[in-house]
């Protein structure tokens, strides 16, 4: 026996077809615009992974800087910190500069104007120094050998020094005809700087000395440090009052005496020059922070 359908439903399942047929080709369009909302999609999702890998990077940067700028603010709290300890040391103030240190410490809760202020006093005391420096390098790099003179800036103040043989006549502190030439051409910084006080230190190596004018090295170190500032006060015309004369002997040494390249390294005279007293005090002083 055979099986068969009937006309009717023939049409019928024939309609039917035509029908998912359409439908299907209706879902292929359909698909295909899925398909490119799709790829539309992926691009902007690569477009903002991109982005979002900028912003990454970029925060990155930032959290670089952020850190760089709070160890910035550490290192200037820690030059304020020991700013304080050196003012606290100090055992004779002005009446002046001690107000000024009473109305800082009252300061010290306001923490970005405090800042403010050390920015503004280390932007000056280098400005000052790197003037002076530039200026001394200037006048005493002519005739001069670089390992008889040596100028540097540590800090808030700007160093010289010299070497023995360059000022003194050996074992004595008598000052040598060129060493009149090297000093009074640091009179000439000296003298065009009022605002500044000049320290002379004499260093000395570990040979024990001794004869009819000298003790010991801490006798010779102070003798020739004498000698050095009654030179720019008598010769130079450098105010006494801004002159400081001191002796560190044999000690404090740059270099070991076993050797006579370490002693010869040790015997010289340091001029350091820096701010007065009552300057440093201003610097401090919380009413003299510049504006924002």
């Amino acid at each position: 026996m055979s099986s068969c359908v009937t006309k009717k439903k023939f049409v019928s399942l024939k309609a039917e077809l035509e029908a998912a047929n359409k439908d299907l080709g209706a879902c292929g369009v359909n698909l295909n615009a899925t398909m490119e909302k799709l790829s539309a999609c992926e691009k902007d999702r690569d477009r903002l992974r991109g982005d979002i890998n900028g912003n990454v990077t970029t925060l990155r940067l930032r959290e670089e800087q952020i850190a760089d700028l709070r160890a910035q603010i550490a290192d200037i709290k820690a030059q304020r910190d020991k700013q304080l300890t050196q003012v606290g040391d100090l055992t004779v103030l002005s009446q002046s500069a001690s107000d000024n240190i009473k109305e800082t410490l009252s300061q010290l809760e306001k923490k970005d104007k405090y800042i403010h202020l050390l920015q503004a006093a280390k932007t000056k005391a280098d400005s000052i120094n790197l003037a002076l420096s530039v200026n001394l390098k200037g006048v005493l790099k002519d005739g001069i050998e670089d390992k008889d003179v040596d100028v540097k800036v540590d800090k808030t103040v700007v160093f010289i020094n010299l070497s023995d043989k360059m000022l003194y006549q050996s074992g004595s502190a008598n000052l040598t005809p060129k060493a009149n030439t090297v000093l009074g051409n640091i009179a000439k910084i000296i003298e065009s700087r009022p605002d500044l006080e000049v320290m002379v230190e004499g260093y000395t190596d570990n040979l024990p000395i001794k004869n009819g004018c000298m003790d010991d090295n801490w006798d010779l170190s102070v003798k020739r440090a004498t000698s050095v500032v009654r030179a720019l006060q008598t010769s130079f015309k450098i105010n006494p009052n801004r002159l400081i004369a001191a002796g560190r002997g044999e000690y404090n040494v740059l270099a070991s005496n076993d050797t006579e390249a370490g002693r010869s390294m040790n015997r010289r005279t340091r001029i350091i020059i820096l701010p007065k007293i009552d300057q440093f005090y201003d610097l401090l002083n919380p009413n003299m922070v510049p504006n924002k």
